[in-house]
């Protein structure tokens, strides 16, 4: 297994100045454990703190080229995320990520809805320079996608360099998973 990539998850929280262990890090802890992916986890509340949490990774971590995975997990719809209940489009996302994406995985958790077009998905990609953008279409209240699928998919991308081959495998593994919360990639 290759060792050398790790997971940077932003996680919307209701107030950044509550300190509180959710279910989302005792699931990159158990990450760790079972597969030996180690990553960074930050929080915010606003736009301002997303976009200062994506900065300090860019900007001061000097690791950022192994981080393969941007997980968010954040609420809101098909194409958009809700931070302080406040909705921002997928488009305003991709100029806030613009150009410092490149060869990045964006995977939301199934907290929100990812249904894009393909041409909202390319211009996603284009824009940030992402290599992919994965997640769900569909939320479901009592299965959280950070517990399931999502150590299986952060674990495949580890181990393979092709998403195609990458999802083959987890539909593979994880079919009824998959299925039933509607597995998406876009490449």
């Amino acid at each position: 297994m290759n060792n050398d990539k790790f997971i940077f998850c932003l996680e919307a929280v209701a107030d950044v100045e509550i300190n509180e262990i959710t279910q989302v890090v005792k699931d990159l802890e158990q990450l760790v454990t079972d597969y030996g992916i180690s990553s960074i986890y930050k929080t915010c509340d606003t736009i301002e703190g997303l976009e200062e949490s994506l900065n300090t990774l860019l900007y001061h971590d000097h690791n950022f080229t192994d981080y393969e995975i941007i997980y968010l997990v954040m609420p809101g719809e098909a194409n958009s995320i809700c931070l302080n209940n406040y909705y921002y489009s997928f488009q305003e996302i991709a100029e806030i990520f613009e150009g410092k994406m490149k060869g990045k995985i964006i995977h939301f958790a199934n907290t929100k809805v990812l249904d894009l077009t393909p041409d909202e998905a390319q211009y996603f990609l284009d824009i940030t320079g992402a290599y992919a953008i994965s997640g769900y279409g569909t939320t479901h209240t009592k299965i959280s996608s950070s517990n399931t699928i999502d150590k299986a998919f952060f674990s495949l991308c580890q181990e393979i360099d092709d998403v195609i081959e990458i999802v083959e495998e987890l539909h593979q593994k994880y079919f009824a998973a998959c299925k039933l919360l509607d597995f998406r990639l876009y490449y």
